[in-house]
């Protein structure tokens, strides 16, 4: 394919996001795009105004696409779930990001699809609609004990945060940790939909690769580390991290805004 059949592609990138998958995905599907880097305000954590001129929530990832020929009108597109649906379904190579939709013999029926498919739909929707709102609920929690509360309330606030991890965030991250175990172990391959890397696998690394460094501190996991309660994970998020197409990532926006850190 010529460079004027490609689409412009654009990323609208900020630190401590969710967008570095988007990166990684942009890897992937092997076709130029261009980074446009933004940061968090430094001491309320929430991301430029500028970012409102992109999309009115002023959210990241937020991607700008614009079709070859001339005159068209780029595609704006926000939501990690959404943009990722929309480029492994118009770009060639996406499509090695997908598994088999149909059994054999089944094709377009219901019932039909086969289970790396299934799970593939399913961990496109469940990586932001069941696990990340635990973990952001974990971040909000956790600045209840951070020096930007006021010295003489702070011990209250901790008291209230350990209180609320312990008795609601703890136990929901420990079933979803063991849910993501489970099906690893039944995958019949080292990703979650099988053999092979998918764009639920580049979906999911944001929450596991960012969580990790954050689970041990929200629970006791019985006297141990999480790794050691949910091995086939803490396997998985090597693997996710070991992938080219990840590291190719770490080292683009090193090269653009000089560090990079996979955090919550």
């Amino acid at each position: 394919m010529s460079a004027d059949q490609l689409p412009k592609i654009k990323l609208y990138w900020l630190n401590f996001s969710r967008s570095q998958r988007i990166v990684w995905l942009l890897e992937e599907l092997e076709i130029p795009y261009e980074v446009e880097v933004f940061h968090r305000d430094k001491e309320t954590l929430l991301a430029p105004p500028e970012l409102e001129q992109i999309h009115p929530l002023g959210k990241s990832p937020v991607i700008s696409i614009t079709p070859p020929g001339d005159g068209e009108k780029p595609v704006i597109l926000a939501e990690s779930g959404f943009m990722t649906q929309y480029l492994v379904d118009h770009v060639p190579a996406g499509q090695k990001l997908i598994p088999k939709q149909w059994r054999e013999g089944r094709e377009n029926t219901l019932g039909g699809e086969t289970e790396e498919w299934l799970r593939y739909a399913y961990y496109m929707h469940y990586a932001e609609g069941s696990l990340m709102p635990f973990l952001v609920f974990a971040l909000v929690i956790s600045r209840l004990k951070s020096p930007q509360v006021p010295f003489l309330i702070r011990p209250i606030t901790y008291i209230i945060a350990n209180r609320i991890i312990a008795m609601f965030v703890y136990p929901n991250i420990k079933k979803h940790l063991a849910f993501i175990n489970e099906q690893l172990a039944t995958s019949d391959g080292k990703y979650l939909c099988g053999k092979t890397l998918s764009a639920a696998d580049i979906l999911m690394s944001f929450p596991l690769i960012a969580g990790s460094g954050r689970f041990d501190e929200l629970g006791s996991w019985e006297g141990a580390s999480w790794k050691n309660e949910f091995p086939k994970v803490a396997e998985y998020v090597q693997v996710l991290e070991a992938e080219p197409g990840y590291k190719r990532s770490v080292e683009k926006i090193e090269a653009i805004d000089g560090k990079f850190e996979a955090s919550l």
